[in-house]
């Protein structure tokens, strides 16, 4: 059996799980909540973002399970002994071990057989510079000259038949829970959603069910015979890389903005609610917080950090607990400098609520103070709390690129976005340009950002009255029956 290993994030990440699902069921209890966020998911942008946010919280809960494998008995050792790997490792890197194992000497093109810098060899009893074979890339070819292009065809439209199949299937699946939902045939359900005629709108859930499909079919179907997008300096796989740089945006996305709530939610009602002198101190706070520069802030408090660790190496026992409790910690320091934004929001609607005849009449009846902050100022600011979570969750995805690009982000040895396009920058200026790993995290943050940020503008104009707008729905012309 392996040794599993708990790392901060972990934690976290798996108590976030528990949240939300607690969170869920709340909201099927309330039909005030259910109906709210039953108006983002009829927003097609959001519904589709949420289904690309959910396929990326797959691969960061496959990445949150570690463990340390069991190494094979040595020689001479005592029976019934156990040795564990020094290395961590999560179900992400079990499922890719042919990804993390076919590492090159440098760096090699997206799809490549030969590397990508060549090398002095005799070819022909003369000593040319020519770009070798690669030991992974391509191995299974004989002839690659001849072979390439047709091998790389044959398993793309491999790829895309067998996504394909899984994505009809579980597009299926979807109309198939739908039809039951509304005590239809299927064949009728899917045809009402097939021209629009549902409140949600499934056939935009469908065609994202197939794109994810199509390209994760695509992927998997080359993954294991070629460097989908190449490999780096160090020969290591692209591809894997910004996988792993999807759960440590969701960990500094989420981990960060719920760091902020605390200070900013008791900070911001207490300030509102209260006036006097509580109001001006509250204010001096997230005033002068404001005043500093949030980059030399962050920097200071995360070099703190790292003279910390590097002062206590005992605490760890692996690399792997070092870096994730600096990435924690890093999430703490993003909370506890952020917070000040939506403390002014909360304070100025707290202002307004406090005026109003609900909260004058338990004022009127002697309702506490404590009181009428919990059960009357605090639900009718959550709404304010819900969109500005989710829209910091892009920015903060942002963030952490502008940190590890300046050198304060996570350890380096942690595989981020911000970090891939740090290393490329050297990478951008040689001749010829290694373009592909600064592209696969670009490509890869930009699609993360914009799903978190489609979904955001959903939630807001679902529990926000003052930012919805007017979306006229398409009219479906019906035939007549003869």
């Amino acid at each position: 059996m392996p040794k599993f290993v708990m790392l901060w994030t972990d934690v976290a990440v798996w108590l976030l799980i528990v949240a939300m699902v607690a969170y869920g069921w709340t909201v099927k209890r309330k039909p005030n909540l259910a109906a709210n966020w039953g108006k983002v998911f009829r927003n097609a942008p959001a519904l589709s973002s949420s289904l690309v946010l959910l396929a990326c919280l797959l691969v960061t809960l496959a990445d949150s399970v570690h463990f340390r494998p069991v190494l094979p008995p040595a020689a001479g050792a005592p029976a019934g002994s156990v040795v564990y790997d020094a290395r961590v490792q999560s179900l992400l890197d079990a499922a890719m071990r042919s990804v993390v194992e076919s590492r090159e000497s440098t760096y090699s093109r997206p799809l490549a057989y030969v590397g990508f810098t060549k090398e002095s060899m005799e070819v022909q009893g003369k000593v040319e510079r020519v770009a070798p074979r690669l030991k992974f890339g391509g191995a299974h070819l004989s002839e690659p000259d001849k072979q390439w292009a047709g091998d790389v065809s044959q398993r793309v439209v491999v790829g895309l038949v067998g996504g394909g199949i899984v994505a009809l299937l579980l597009s299926a699946l979807m109309i198939a829970m739908v039809a039951r939902a509304r005590a239809e045939a299927w064949s009728v359900a899917f045809q009402k959603i097939r021209q629009g005629q549902t409140p949600v709108p499934w056939m935009a859930a469908c065609w994202t069910l197939v794109g994810i499909g199509l390209s994760v079919g695509v992927v998997i179907s080359l993954m294991g015979h070629y460097h989908v997008f190449g490999t780096d300096i160090t020969g290591n796989d692209v591809l894997y890389q910004t996988l792993k740089s999807i759960r440590t945006a969701f960990v500094i996305g989420t981990l960060a903005t719920l760091a902020t709530l605390p200070l900013a939610v008791v900070l911001g009602i207490m300030g509102g609610y209260l006036k006097g002198w509580v109001d001006e101190l509250i204010q001096y706070l997230y005033t002068v917080l404001s005043s500093i520069p949030n980059i030399l802030l962050i920097a200071a408090c995360v070099l703190m950090v790292q003279v910390f660790l590097d002062k206590h190496p005992e605490l760890f026992e692996t690399g792997v607990e070092r870096s994730d409790l600096k990435l924690f910690l890093l999430c703490a320091v993003l909370g506890l400098t952020g917070w000040a934004s939506l403390c002014r929001l909360l304070r100025a609607e707290t202002l307004k609520l406090r005026e109003l005849e609900f909260v004058q009449a338990a004022n009127a009846f002697g309702v506490g103070h404590a009181r009428i902050m919990m059960r009357h100022i605090f639900p009718n600011v959550v709404h304010l709390i819900l969109i500005v979570t989710v829209l910091d969750f892009s920015a903060l995805i942002l963030y952490e690129a502008v940190l590890s690009y300046v050198g304060v982000g996570v350890d380096p040895s942690m595989n981020s976005f911000g970090g891939m396009i740090n290393f490329a920058r050297n990478e951008m200026s040689r001749d010829p340009v290694v373009w592909w790993p600064f592209a696969a995290a670009f490509v890869f943050m930009v699609t993360l950002v914009l799903s978190a940020n489609l979904f955001a503008d959903g939630v807001r104009d679902a529990f926000d009255p003052r930012a919805r707008v007017f979306r006229p729905r398409p009219v479906t012309h019906q035939k007549k029956p003869a």
